[in-house]
């Protein structure tokens, strides 16, 4: 049986895609979701102060408003609910299946169609095929030497134990990104002794977070154009941050400095030590790395039993951590916040080959990490990758997958008015699209700040920030709305 579509993953990107279909009048299809339910990070994700860093009113499907937002920054559980409230609003769920570990698809010239690999079972057929894997969807391990010889309990963010005992314990964590800053302070409250592995320091913002008066929740649900209003407010701030004072840094640059003075006095309030407080300081420009908000981060460093560790970690032993002064730090746990292996094994998260035996994963990484629009590739017919390079747009991923869903509106309905059976994008349209946005980025902070040492994952091999799209949400969803579809071949 051949499908009219197979999508992999059930996030929120893969139910977006879903939705998008059954909009286009597309039922016959199926979605493989390698977890044991939908939800995608927000149902792997259980570490302790898990929430969003966007707020509620706009990380969330805009057609598909949650007026009941406990805070102003949802908690993960909240964001779960939400994934399944989507899913059974939709009428999505029937056509899912959970522990369907993906190994790889390939695209079959005889038949035009997909034939996607699942370990244990049989191949699943499809004549379109979507990834939804999400960007962030493949734990990385430290290259450390001795990682695996430690004794006590380890943790990782990405695969949290949520019965694991770390009350009382001398906990380490190596890491300070964005999943950290949550964590931290969390740790701070039930370990004993918490000992902070910092690389690289990260630029952390005031977070405006409370909780909502119910009687803005009351006016959200009854006249929903006030949230629409909130949403585009706030959408606004993020645009001004992330488009102007990072991508825009030539012609902004002041407004990143701006930013960064904000992040200095926010440290500068919490951590009044000057020696702590250079070492929580980033030598980099902000915007080079993504940036966060919190307001107990700081502070979780100022107790009498939180240590901030800078040295480079030389080994870990069955007992704890040495660094490269030869100090040993005995600890009972170890946390791993050490993020995703973006560029290496999520672009793509799984094995896609596509016509003449092209290999997107090889191709990317022998050539340039390129996708046109952010979601088609030559070689690839009848295939959409929606965590592809050059697509994030905005800050919220909902911005993104929004515009995809526009995308894929256009695409498909032309291949339906021509009377269609295959689409792939063409090599021109697609060097087009590589060229404008290799352009826009000679204007970012990537290619004129200082971020040598940020060690960033918006940067891949070749030294490319080939992560964020460089344009409005404006224009993205402009263009995904009106791109011009003889940038496809159609058969």
């Amino acid at each position: 049986m051949t499908h009219q579509a197979v999508i992999v993953g059930a996030g929120f990107g893969g139910m977006g895609a879903a939705i998008q279909l059954k909009r286009l009048g597309i039922d016959d299809f199926v979605v493989l979701e390698r977890e044991d339910d939908l939800g995608g990070t927000w149902h792997v994700n259980r570490y302790p102060g898990l929430a969003v860093d966007i707020a509620s009113v706009t990380y969330s499907y805009s057609f598909e408003p949650n007026p009941w937002w406990s805070h102003w920054y949802a908690r993960g559980p909240e964001l779960k609910q939400y994934a399944v409230h989507v899913a059974d609003r939709y009428d999505l769920r029937r056509h899912m299946r959970f522990g369907q570990v993906v190994e790889g698809a390939t695209w079959d010239e005889a038949a035009q169609e997909w034939e996607v690999r699942v370990a244990g079972a049989e191949p699943v057929r499809g004549r379109y095929l979507i990834t939804a894997t999400g960007f962030l969807s493949q734990p990385r391990m430290p290259d450390i030497k001795g990682v695996h010889d430690f004794a006590g309990t380890v943790l990782h963010t990405a695969r949290w134990d949520e019965a694991a005992d770390l009350d009382g314990k001398r906990v380490a964590v190596i890491g300070t990104g964005a999943t950290a800053v949550q964590l931290i302070p969390e740790l701070a409250r039930r370990a004993a002794h918490l000992t902070v592995f910092q690389r690289t320091p990260i630029w952390v913002t005031p977070k405006m977070d409370r909780e909502m008066p119910r009687a803005v929740q009351r006016l959200f649900a009854r006249v929903p154009a006030t949230q629409r209003a909130a949403r585009k407010v706030n959408t606004s701030v993020l645009e001004l941050v992330m488009v102007a004072a990072v991508l825009h840094y030539r012609q902004w640059n002041l407004l990143n400095r701006g930013a960064a003075a904000i992040a200095k006095r926010h440290l500068a309030r919490q951590v009044a030590d000057p020696e702590l407080r250079a070492r929580l300081t980033p030598d980099y420009s902000f915007g080079c790395k993504r940036p966060t908000f919190s307001n107990d981060y700081y502070p979780a460093f100022t107790e009498p039993h939180v240590d901030l560790e800078t040295s480079s970690i030389q080994r870990i032993t069955p007992t704890g951590i040495v660094t490269a002064d030869g100090r040993e730090t005995e600890v009972d746990v170890l946390v791993l916040a050490t993020g995703f292996d973006m560029w290496d094994a999520n672009f793509p998260a799984i094995s896609v080959v596509g016509r003449g035996g092209k290999d997107l994963g090889a191709w990317w990484r022998a050539t340039r990490f390129q996708a046109y629009q952010g979601i088609a590739v030559p070689g690839f017919p009848n295939f959409l990758s929606l965590a592809s390079p050059y697509s994030y747009s905005g800050l919220s991923y909902f911005t993104t997958i929004e515009g995809q869903m526009k995308h894929m509106d256009r695409l498909l309905s032309e291949v339906a008015r021509r009377g269609a059976s295959s689409f792939e994008v063409r090599d021109p349209a697609n060097e087009e699209f590589l060229g404008w946005v290799t352009e826009r980025l000679e204007d970012s902070v990537f290619s004129l700040g200082q971020c040598a040492t940020a060690r960033s994952y918006y940067f891949n091999q070749h030294g490319e920030a080939a992560l964020l799209r460089p344009s409005s949400t404006i224009n993205t969803h402009r263009e995904a709305a009106s791109f011009p579809v003889d940038d496809y071949e159609y058969a």
